[in-house]
């Protein structure tokens, strides 16, 4: 096997198990929220990712892992990722797991819709068709008669808004700003932000044990899914990989039946399908612009 291929079968194993890693957090926190406040959660997710970071990170980077040339995008980028991890957990208590997963995933539909204006990229044909598509996905997930709560589908829309966001945003650093240093500003400003929340947010029951290794391990499969998220896309080029990224409704489909003894219906399976076949063909279409620029050129 040629190094180039072998660089990637690694990527893409690695990206697989950073998107399961992404299901077992949401299933977690899905699974506390019938007991635990939201907000409680988000905070834990983020607390306990920020204390892996300083355990695991800090005593080698030093000051290299809070270095940036743009500290306020950053914040404002970290700011968007707990948006989204809010609003997903709240969607997630009141929807199955593969439905919110798909729903939010629409996000590379909305960056589309913004690239132009914000990014100055030019969005071809296909792309607009994909659009189109991956709303009709959503339409079918979110039809009247799904059985879906209507609090839970607007909470998971505006989980892919902010993720949209965020995706932007990392698009605008990600030239410049060292992978590591993205993550970190993203735990540590998750952190203070619902640390400084914290008072008025705890309620609920004391964890026991059991639930107490749950909530912890929020943080632990965060961080790992993103540690392995930042290794695949070091190994390979993001046009390669972001088709793939897909994968995370089927790992979302699976583990919903396993854990939470739900299958999505007909009409939503095919919205899943819908939403994963337009993101890919946004990605697939995204990697053959540069390709088509360099050739011009």
């Amino acid at each position: 096997m040629s190094e180039p291929s072998s660089h990637l079968f690694r990527a893409i194993f690695l990206l697989l198990g950073a998107l399961f890693f992404f299901v077992l957090l949401d299933a977690t926190a899905k699974h506390l929220g019938k007991t635990y406040p939201v907000p409680m959660l988000v905070w834990a997710r983020y607390a306990a990712h920020f204390v892996l970071m300083m355990i695991f990170l800090a005593p080698s980077m030093r000051w290299r892992l809070v270095a940036t040339n743009r500290p306020a995008r950053q914040i404002v980028r970290a700011i968007f990722l707990l948006g989204t991890t809010f609003f997903g957990i709240a969607a997630l208590t009141r929807m199955p797991l593969a439905e919110t997963t798909a729903i939010v995933f629409a996000a590379p539909l909305i960056v589309t819709l913004c690239a132009r204006p914000l990014l100055g990229e030019h969005i071809g044909v296909l792309r607009w068709i994909a659009v189109l598509i991956g709303f009709v996905g959503v339409l079918l997930i979110a039809r009247p008669g799904s059985g879906l709560v209507k609090e839970g589908v607007m909470l998971a829309l505006g989980g892919a808004f902010s993720y949209a966001a965020y995706q932007i945003l990392t698009r605008q650093l990600s030239p410049t700003e060292n992978p590591v240093t993205m993550l970190f500003y993203t735990a540590m400003i998750g952190t203070v932000a619902m640390s400084a929340a914290l008072p008025w947010i705890w309620a609920g029951p004391l964890p026991n044990l059991l639930d107490g290794l749950m909530i912890v391990s929020l943080g632990a499969w965060g961080g790992i899914g993103h540690f392995l998220l930042t290794r695949a896309f070091r190994e390979a080029p993001a046009s390669v990989l972001s088709p793939i990224l897909y994968v995370q409704l089927v790992w979302a489909t699976v583990v919903g039946w396993i854990a939470f003894d739900h299958v999505p219906d007909g009409a939503a399976m095919l919205g899943i399908l819908t939403i994963a076949t337009a993101g890919a063909i946004i990605a697939i279409d995204s990697r053959r612009a540069p390709a088509a620029g360099r050739h011009k050129a």
